[in-house]
């Protein structure tokens, strides 16, 4: 299988390049995981440069959630800069290995020069599609991801090659926008939404159903958060009737969740 890039592909790729270019964090101007936030530990963060650590474009914490052990291989869909990789990379420490796949080529940039800067010998970043991941089936024992799945225009393919990519009994362990309920549809349509980490956003229901049908076990999909002003600023371009779809209840639908699932020994 080879991917060709879609629109949404485009639009999404451009709008990541000029966030890490701009140094903005990926849905509004407040970066997602700033200690304020408590999205991860404030002893994780510290281990990083200040201004390695404050470039993120995550909704959650995978490493966490991960529980990384020595000698792990683990891998990142959706790797950005690098910050889950290079907290991983000390998790699973200098006899594991972690790969970061990256559709945008800045990021990919970006993220080996961090790499280099903290001298994370045991990572490296490869620039893809997560409909196509270049990585060797059966190879990984953690696949992580922060806040991009849902950026996919086609996840059911994401879920296939993550599972793919997975030795028997390794765990997805990911942070994602998912929702409650369907969004209304012109958000559903608009680019700048998806790109805004809403638009592509699924109802939780479907999203284990995806994971399921490809053969993941034990899925468990936990809320975590949402906040307005992530939802405001993916639909500021965005002219919706209020009357006929109420903020409100689209605050409501979507939120931040912790996602974990296995592939079968």
């Amino acid at each position: 299988m080879t991917q060709s890039p879609t629109p949404i592909h485009e639009t999404v790729r451009e709008h990541y390049a000029e966030r890490i270019k701009s140094s903005a964090s990926c849905c509004g101007p407040s970066d997602c995981c700033s200690t304020e936030s408590k999205l991860y530990p404030v002893d994780l963060l510290a281990t990083l440069p200040s201004d390695v650590s404050s470039t993120s474009y995550g909704c959650g914490d995978p490493i966490t959630l991960a529980a990384l052990k020595p000698g792990k291989t683990v891998l990142d869909l959706g790797s950005g800069a690098g910050l889950d990789c290079l907290l991983a990379a000390q998790k699973v420490g200098p006899e594991g290995r972690v790969i970061g796949v990256d559709m945008t080529p800045e990021m990919i940039e970006r993220a080996q020069a961090n790499a280099k800067r903290v001298n994370a010998a045991n990572v490296e970043f490869r620039q893809g599609y997560l409909e196509d991941l270049p990585v060797g089936s059966n190879t990984v024992n953690v696949i992580i991801s922060n806040c991009v799945i849902n950026l996919s225009p086609d996840k059911a393919k994401v879920f296939t090659e993550a599972f793919r990519v997975l030795a028997p009994g390794g765990k997805l362990a990911v942070s994602d926008i998912v929702t409650d309920g369907p969004l209304p549809e012109p958000v559903k349509q608009s680019l700048s939404a998806w790109a805004g980490c809403v638009a592509g956003a699924v109802e939780a229901k479907d999203y284990i159903g995806m994971m399921e049908a490809v053969g993941f076990t034990d899925i468990s999909i936990k809320p975590v958060f949402f906040d307005k002003e992530t939802v405001d600023s993916a639909l500021a371009d965005m002219e919706l009737d209020v009357n006929e779809y109420p903020r409100e209840d689209i605050y409501k639908a979507v939120y931040s969740a912790k996602i974990t699932a296995y592939k079968p020994v």
